[in-house]
């Protein structure tokens, strides 16, 4: 089998982090750099040694482009999307999949009908970190997983980001922007959710850029910076989750309570890190996680060798599309006070092999 082709769609400063991964795995072929900004994409191409770059019209006129990598602004994201699949092209897309679920499900159906994929990130569920607590919870170590605590707390991220008003505004905020690398590995973990109980607030209706050139200016605030949900999941299991840009304590906490122990699981915003389970009193266990130590990029990876070898990938559309409605029904939930059922679902795919890394050739041999 051939190496699949790739080209990338945004030239921004996350397709610096994408390109260094996408250009050394040696099942990919990574052809091409589009941006609206043509001397972006050229440098871009030419500091990652791409043979290609210009505009997204001349990318997808290539037919040996199979896969295009979406890292555009979230609120073209479907859009661009639209527009691959319309070439006959997969799609891998950074986060958010969609920003409302009519957008999201059109998405889905024009895969379904073109016969193409429509991959999404977060792809961290496919770090050593969380897939060795997938398979730590399988094997039964914390006896039958009952309860998960998720939170996210910070200040926000004005005082850093030289841009950030993007983050508190309609397809961003907490959750929306840090929330689906949480509620993706509770999903991964617990399997599909099916009710949201929330509340959400806003602490300030305008910040101040805190760093870069336009230190001190304000901007407006227009989502909810503190999200709290009770999620209950399918299977019976329950998750309390906090998402917030409201805390001057800044801490990330991921647990899992079973029957026999408390797994610590890694920041689902990494990687990679280490597992520890708590099993009462002194006896704690600090497990080094297992598995590839890649970073974003490595779901197109898993998605051309899905494609290959004719099988569902595990960062799917359907899940991302799972992950999102879940998303604006805590939303829902919160503006309503009232409990919201979720209408979709997702089929998750078995914990990757220990030994699986994107940087061995699968198809390509």
């Amino acid at each position: 089998m051939s190496r699949v082709g790739v080209g990338v769609i945004g030239a921004g400063t996350i397709s610096t982090q994408y390109l260094e991964n996408l250009t050394t795995f040696p099942d990919l072929d990574v052809r091409f750099v589009a941006d609206i900004d043509t001397d972006r994409a050229a440098s871009q191409a030419q500091t990652f040694g791409i043979a290609a770059s210009g505009t997204v019209d001349e990318l997808l006129a290539d037919d040996q482009i199979e896969i295009v990598v979406n890292l555009t602004i979230p609120v073209v994201h479907v859009e661009v999307a639209l527009q691959a699949l319309a070439a006959g092209k997969h799609v891998w897309s950074e986060k958010p999949f969609a920003l409302d679920r009519e957008s999201g499900k059109r998405l889905l159906e024009a895969a379904h009908a073109a016969g193409k994929r429509v991959a999404t990130a977060p792809d961290t569920i496919l770090g050593s970190g969380i897939q060795s607590s997938r398979r730590l919870l399988d094997s039964g170590a914390i006896g039958t997983p009952l309860t998960a605590l998720t939170l996210m707390q910070s200040p926000g991220p004005e005082s850093w980001h030289p841009n950030p008003d993007f983050l508190f505004q309609e397809g961003a905020g907490p959750l929306f922007d840090i929330g689906p690398y949480y509620i993706t590995t509770l999903v991964q973990l617990f399997g599909p959710i099916s009710r949201v109980t929330a509340t959400a607030s806003k602490a300030r209706e305008t910040r101040v850029i805190g760093s870069g050139p336009r230190a001190g200016e304000s901007f407006e605030v227009t989502v909810p910076t503190h999200v709290a949900a009770m999620y209950e999941f399918a299977s019976g299991q329950t998750a309390q989750s906090i998402f917030s840009f409201d805390s001057k304590l800044g801490r990330t906490q991921f647990e899992v309570a079973g029957v026999d122990g408390t797994l610590v699981v890694p920041d689902p915003n990494t990687f990679e890190g280490d597992l520890i389970v708590h099993r009462g009193g002194d006896d704690i266990e600090t497990i080094a996680s297992t598995g590839t130590t890649t970073s974003r990029g490595t779901g197109v990876a898993e998605l051309a060798q899905a494609i290959r070898e004719d099988r569902p990938e595990r960062a799917s559309g359907e899940q991302a599309f799972h992950v999102l409605d879940v998303m604006v029904s805590t939303i829902e939930s919160a503006q309503s006070h009232t409990a919201i059922e979720i209408q979709s679902t997702v089929e998750l795919q078995p914990a990757l092999p220990e030994g699986w890394d994107p940087r061995q050739a699968v198809i390509s041999r």
